[in-house]
């Protein structure tokens, strides 16, 4: 039985590529569903089992969080067939889609965001003046 697809933790973003290149503006320009390419680095002098992961511009966007960099390693290295797209932003690095079943990864629909506290009705584009109050 094929293992779901997962949605894995892209660490790293503020860290500047070897190259000087700025991870975040790659991120930024990465769109959803964009093909994501993973590669081990069993050379990594902070971590033999990190997981580089690459854009579809083949340019540095981070690596695997350290949680899942370990099982993902060993899945690619033993040859398994894991597909990877792009999910999207997220505060200092980003979201990928993984499949394990040699297909595509689908990406699950977005959930519309709430500010704690506030109900889905409340209007942010309103402010009321102050000053010049609405006669």
């Amino acid at each position: 039985m094929a293992r779901p697809d997962m949605t894995l933790s892209v660490v790293g973003g503020i860290h500047p590529n070897a190259d000087g290149g700025n991870r975040l503006f790659e991120i930024a320009l990465c769109a959803a569903g964009e093909a994501i390419q993973l590669a081990p680095e069993p050379k990594n002098k902070h971590d033999p089992s990190a997981v580089a992961v690459f854009s579809a511009r083949g340019i540095q966007i981070g690596y695997l969080s350290a949680e899942r960099c370990g099982w993902i390693g060993s899945k690619i290295r033993l040859g398994e067939e894991i597909r990877a797209v792009f999910q999207a932003p997220e505060k200092g690095g980003a979201l990928i889609r993984v499949s394990f079943s040699g297909e595509d990864p689908v990406i699950p629909p977005s959930r519309p965001a709430q500010t704690a506290g506030r109900s889905p009705e409340w209007d942010d584009s309103f402010y009321p003046d102050e000053i010049w109050p609405d006669a």
